[in-house]
């Protein structure tokens, strides 16, 4: 568990979205396109089953064929695998906290058996309206049934108004004592606030968890809070030049982070922008621009129907972008 640490310290992560044809078709070509580029990149691995990849709503199979794709791609990195469950689970309804949980489980442990390093535990959004302190007694034990699959675990604080759920310090402590915790992963889209109270409390109390940035609207900022590394669905095209900023800001090259800095916020800006449930379909025509997925593979089946203007904005920034930082 110390090496997985140490592995991602430092590192990128991108969170991987996956190409599907308006058939919901996994394109193949665009896949191994993708998988040729992400091992040239200097991150320490991929997510995949995330919310960037819809883990929630792909069927079994599908995410079966997704793992083992990125496996046998990048046998050497860390892959971390997307856990939970959502209301519906493949067109069925979960009725009961029980199965919600047993899901969540299974899903985990179908990743360990596919050959997962990690589990990002999806938010429990099922128990929001719960009273307390039910509410934190459900939190805590969805966590202790995923973490009976054996592997490391990162919890996942979803800002509630991004649609995840809001822990409380005393949640996060009883969290935290969990023996297959490793980190967290923050992503409040646009709540400074949430961010900065929670990584005071992490880097006081639990200096050896790792802060994980999923903020890709300030991602920057995020690492000058104290994050120690990013994970992020930004982070599946231009990975070089994140990773860069990234090494610019923990070398203190004070002039390289900010220039990267402001390019990197700048492709936030074109991608992570209203409706923000398109920003997986910008990542992929951002990769399409980039000659790594086929166009006809830019569809997201779950994401919103996006005009022509919003997605002239990702090819008007990529075309702005000076072409060594085009990685």
């Amino acid at each position: 568990m110390t090496d997985i640490r140490g592995s991602l310290r430092h590192k990128l992560i991108p969170a991987l979205p996956v190409p599907f044809t308006e058939e919901r078709i996994i394109h193949h070509d665009s896949h191994a396109r993708m998988a040729d580029y992400m091992s040239e990149m200097p991150v320490a691995g991929v997510a995949v089953w995330a919310h960037t990849g819809r883990g929630l709503y792909l069927t079994e199979q599908e995410r079966e064929n997704v793992l083992t794709h990125w496996r046998e791609s990048l046998p050497k990195g860390i892959i971390i695998a997307g856990a939970g469950c959502s209301a519906e689970s493949n067109g069925n309804h979960v009725f009961g906290d029980d199965a919600y949980m047993f899901r969540a489980r299974n899903m985990a442990l179908h990743a360990k058996e596919l050959g997962a390093d990690a589990i990002l535990c999806y938010p429990p959004v099922r128990f929001r309206e719960m009273p307390m302190p039910q509410q934190e007694e459900a939190i805590v034990a969805y966590h202790r049934e995923i973490a009976q699959a054996g592997l490391p675990i990162i919890l996942f604080y979803l800002y509630e108004a991004a649609g995840g759920i809001s822990y409380s310090p005393r949640v996060l402590r009883e969290l935290f004592k969990l023996p297959d915790v490793i980190g967290i992963k923050m992503a409040t889209l646009d709540s400074v606030m949430t961010f900065q109270a929670v990584a005071g409390q992490l880097k006081s109390e639990y200096p050896n968890q790792l802060l994980i940035t999923g903020e890709d609207r300030f991602l920057g900022y995020s690492l000058m809070m104290g994050a120690d590394a990013a994970l992020v669905g930004m982070g599946g095209a231009l990975a070089m030049l994140q990773s860069d900023m990234m090494k610019a800001y923990y070398m203190e090259d004070t002039q390289n982070f900010l220039y990267r800095s402001g390019w990197v916020d700048r492709f936030a800006m074109a991608t992570f922008s209203s409706p923000i449930e398109g920003y997986i379909s910008r990542m992929l025509y951002t990769l399409s621009w980039l000659d790594l997925v086929s166009r006809e593979a830019t569809h997201d089946p779950w994401g919103p129907e996006l005009s022509d203007p919003e997605i002239d904005l990702v090819g008007d920034f990529m075309a702005s972008l000076p072409i060594e930082l085009k990685r």
